[in-house]
């Protein structure tokens, strides 16, 4: 029984029911061995086991593969909130922070996660080292805290970020100021932590082809352990200390900006003094510029050619908004080279198709969506996947398992299925103000979602046929929306039911 995942159990005189009392177990298919007896598919009932949270959000549309995908994101979500989001449920069952950073927006449409993470963070901020570094995972055992032979390891850009991303993400959703509140100190003790890093060491690669530094390094954050661009299609870590040392400044200075940048934005709704704010405001500016003179070269190409850097770059912001439609344009043609496949790993999938679909390249966002042979999410799917895989070929073409089939960093992409397929995305924190744009492709004929946020429940569903599109709303009470039907004009309608009529979306 792999990962040691066995249950022994001392039969009795007969009639006992067994269920283990101080454990889960994640799995799929349970083997008994040593029954005197003939036990059934009815001796066996599997008890589903989660943090009692509240489901708040469902889609469906017309593609029955891409529905299965919707509910492996949702089984992998219930199977890791147990008392903190788990990476998964079978193997290290941790709290890495990485994963709830990437996948936070997407759980809390499809459940009410508030409370959870708020206690959570409390863990985090309960591991955070007193210079502001974050641990890799909360809570942090023994083994692997800072003064452990893994203490190197902390601090990593795209984890550590946690603490600041995290608490953003659940007001973007609630509208709730008391969790920016609690976590403003570790949030910009963080940010003071990465930019000291960036101040304080450079690369030796950079130091011997550049030995005096520019000005702009003292924002580039080079020095440091950092998990990168961690688990990129095709890309296998086998020289660990090599990895170790590679240089991943492109990442870790983005992030380094964002976060500062993401506490400056924190201050102003805290409404806190200027003084208490603008150290950040440097940050984050040095961050970028930084980020702009070492990875944008002089003809607006960036200097790593991969989809992952790509990606970034234009979901965070960083190439000025001249540049987009090249880097964008850039970006496609290497999905291009790919075969038609992403070659993003864990920090930029969950980006990766808005950014296309954003800049004019809907219809690569959905062939990516429904590209049915690896690397790709319905090749999960085909391949009988009810939870979302740590590796893209977590069951390869001859039936072999690789690594965890339940991590749901890679189910991200959920959150295009809501906001770009369905067409539902805030305007406002908590929902107060929505937007709805529905945007149809990749031969999906309808789709529906509902949302029961902070103001009561959100209902839309459209569909397409004969030449036109249909499209239903309901708006509740104290919300207001901005419908727009595909090439329609923005239309600003309150609380209740609405219908629109209009052509069908070419292409």
């Amino acid at each position: 029984m792999p990962l040691g995942q066995v249950d022994e159990v001392v039969p009795g005189p007969g009639g006992e029911t067994f269920e283990p009392r101080f454990t889960t177990h994640g799995m799929r298919y349970v083997r008994i061995e040593g029954h005197p007896g003939t036990l059934g598919p009815d001796d066996v009932t599997g008890v589903v086991v989660h943090c009692d949270l509240r489901r708040t959000g469902w889609f469906s549309c017309s593609d029955d593969r891409v529905n299965r995908l919707h509910e492996a994101v949702v089984w992998s979500l219930r199977s890791n909130i147990c008392d903190i989001p788990t990476d998964c449920p079978q193997r290290e069952r941790a709290g890495w922070t990485g994963d709830w950073q990437v996948f936070a927006p997407t759980a809390a449409y499809l459940y009410d996660v508030l409370a959870f993470t708020r206690k959570w963070l409390g863990d985090v901020m309960l591991d955070q080292r007193a210079d502001g570094c974050v641990a890799n995972m909360s809570p942090c055992p023994p083994s692997e805290g800072f003064d452990g032979p893994l203490g190197g390891l902390h601090g990593s850009a795209g984890w550590g970020d946690a603490v600041v991303s995290v608490p953003w993400d659940l007001y973007q959703a609630y509208g709730d100021t008391s969790l920016l509140a609690e976590m403003w100190r570790a949030m910009t003790a963080w940010v003071r932590f990465a930019a000291g890093a960036a101040a304080g060491s450079r690369h030796p690669d950079r130091a011997a082809a550049r030995p005096e530094p520019a000005a702009h390094e003292r924002y580039l954050w080079d020095s440091g352990f950092h998990w990168g661009e961690w688990m990129e299609p095709g890309v296998t870590v086998t020289d660990f200390p090599a990895f170790a040392r590679a240089d991943k400044s492109e990442v870790a200075t983005a992030y380094l900006y964002r976060s500062a940048a993401t506490v400056v934005r924190v201050a102003r709704v805290l409404g806190l003094r200027e003084d208490q704010w603008r150290p950040y405001q440097a940050i984050a500016e040095g961050a970028l510029d930084a980020w702009r003179r070492e990875f944008v070269r002089d003809d607006g190409t960036l200097a790593a050619a991969t989809q992952a850097c790509h990606v970034r770059a234009l979901a965070f912001g960083l190439v000025p908004e001249d540049l987009r439609p090249a880097v964008a344009g850039r970006l496609a043609r290497l999905v291009g080279l790919a075969g038609g496949h992403l070659a993003t790993g864990f920090l930029s999938t969950g980006y990766l198709l808005p950014v296309l679909a954003d800049s004019g390249h809907l219809g690569l966002a959905y062939d990516l969506l429904r590209q049915d042979t690896t690397p790709s999410w319905l090749t999960m799917v085909d391949r009988g996947a009810t939870t979302l895989w740590e590796h893209w070929d977590g069951v390869d073409a001859r039936g072999v398992p690789h690594g965890s089939l339940n991590h749901y960093s890679k189910g991200a992409v959920a959150t295009f299925l809501h906001r770009y397929v369905a067409g539902l995305r805030p305007a406002s924190p908590g929902h107060r103000q929505f937007e709805v744009r529905p945007r149809p492709g990749g031969g999906i004929t309808w789709a529906s979602a509902r949302y029961h946020g902070p103001f009561g429940p959100i209902d839309l569903a459209w569909h397409v046929g004969d030449g036109a599109m249909e499209l239903d709303v309901v708006v509740p009470g104290g919300s207001t929306a901005t419908v727009v039907m595909p090439g329609g004009e923005p239309q600003e309608v309150g609380p209740g039911r609405h219908h629109w009529t209009g052509a069908a979306p070419s292409g």
